[in-house]
């Protein structure tokens, strides 16, 4: 039986939430550099200034085609929330180009051979603006440490960080109240009184 969100039938004008795994649950990215190419590749195929490889080839441009909005990189897995456009070969393309990518980066970085990541990835669409608001938090606060964690796109919410590949302002158009960070805040301590009523009913 395929794993669930395996199976791709993508829609156009869509929310997904992407997210994959190293294989065998191993870790991805072991220091920074490794964070810092990840990110470097998606900007590759996200950005404005269309890029070339050594040959002088222009690498795929997946702009007007494909929106990143959030994206946090974890050691053994990364979450991405992408709106695709009108091209459903989209974001396939983005995802085998970056994963390949990365996969010959890693593999010749730490002297290895074969699968980096756990199969194909998972998308999974998002069908509500409630859901989509709350996928951008629940990418965001996948850290422990979310607000100092270096590795997602957390501070060009609450930051005022700004790069043309990333647009986070599409969240922002959905988001009323006080701010993004209080949004994240007030849902991490609802959390955190849920957890310590099952503690303390369990105690009983």
């Amino acid at each position: 039986m395929p794993a669930r969100n395996a199976i791709k039938h993508y829609d156009v004008d869509a929310y997904y939430h992407v997210y994959n795994r190293g294989v065998n649950r191993r870790k991805i990215f072991l220091d920074d550099q490794d964070y810092t190419v990840f990110l470097a590749f998606l900007k590759r195929y996200l950005g404005e200034v269309t890029e070339k490889d050594k040959f002088y080839r222009v690498y795929p441009s997946l702009k007007g085609q494909l929106d990143l909005l959030s994206y946090c990189l974890m050691p053994n897995h990364f979450h991405l929330l992408l709106y695709q456009y009108d091209d459903v070969k989209a974001m396939e393309t983005l995802l085998r180009c970056v994963s390949t990518a990365y996969t010959m980066y890693f593999n010749k970085k730490y002297q290895r051979v074969g699968h980096l990541f756990q199969g194909t990835y998972k998308a999974s669409r998002i069908l509500s603006e409630p859901y989509l608001l709350h996928i951008s938090r629940y990418i965001h606060m996948n850290p422990d440490d979310y607000k100092n964690w270096p590795y997602s796109s957390w501070p060009y919410y609450v930051k005022g960080w700004q790069a043309d590949w990333i647009k986070h302002y599409k969240i922002f158009e959905l988001f009323e109240g006080d701010s993004y960070e209080q949004y994240v805040d007030d849902y991490k301590l609802t959390k955190e009184e849920q957890e310590d009523l099952k503690k303390e009913l369990a105690d009983r």
